[in-house]
């Protein structure tokens, strides 16, 4: 007795493959916007959340972003 999925195991092919526009023929991308890094100068403080039940003096926890 046959199952109907056996039938179809030779039949079914794999999508074709697109080639990506931003992919060059050796696979690194090509194109696109440049992205230029922050100042080391400049820097950003945030407070942490959902550190305060943790914390001992519950204050609050500031984050130096450069």
């Amino acid at each position: 007795m046959s199952k109907d999925w056996e039938k179809n195991i030779g039949t079914i092919k794999a999508a074709p493959h697109k080639k990506d526009s931003w992919i060059n023929k050796d696979g690194y991308a090509s194109g696109g916007t440049s992205i230029t890094p922050p100042d080391k100068t400049e820097s950003q403080t945030v407070i942490v959340r959902g550190t305060r039940a943790i914390r001992k003096d519950k204050k609050p926890v500031k984050a130096t972003w450069y």
